[in-house]
């Protein structure tokens, strides 16, 4: 009888309500894309010439923004700024869905990227990142005799 009382009945019903438990509880982070990414939302590709990274980063101040890369992984740091209300406005925030406070991004880039050519331009709250291919690395059509 004491054996019974320690574990559930349905282990596996257990676990399954657990999980979903762990599962509501990250839906319910802080996240502007609701708990499945990170913030800034990013959007990565690449061309035969260059990768492009655009980071998605509304109402912040590019001087709060670090793009750094080193030993071929690209990091975005910052952290976005909230004013809230002063107790002299007389104020009471109700909803408070955006995110606020140090946000870091990292990305794996490829081998053949030229890292001393690299552009960054912060333009509508969407910063872009442009790392063209090293010219060694470009596809080139070789013509046939």
């Amino acid at each position: 009888m004491f054996y019974r009382a320690l574990f559930p009945r349905d282990l596996f019903a257990e676990l399954d309500r657990l999980q979903r438990l762990l599962h509501q509880a990250d839906d319910l982070s802080p996240s502007i894309r609701g708990g499945r990414g990170g913030f800034p939302a990013l959007n990565v590709g690449s061309t035969p010439a260059s990768v492009e990274i655009y980071a998605f980063a509304p109402g912040i101040d590019p001087a709060a923004v670090e793009v750094q890369i080193e030993k071929g992984v690209l990091t975005i740091a910052g952290e976005r700024k909230i004013e809230a209300p002063t107790s002299s406005d007389k104020a009471a925030v109700h909803i408070d869905e955006r995110f606020a406070g140090r946000f870091r991004r990292v990305v794996s880039l490829p081998d053949d990227i030229d890292t001393d050519a690299v552009s960054a331009q912060y333009r509508d709250g969407v910063l872009h990142v442009s790392i063209p291919r090293r010219a060694a690395a470009q596809p080139r059509r070789i013509s046939i005799q």
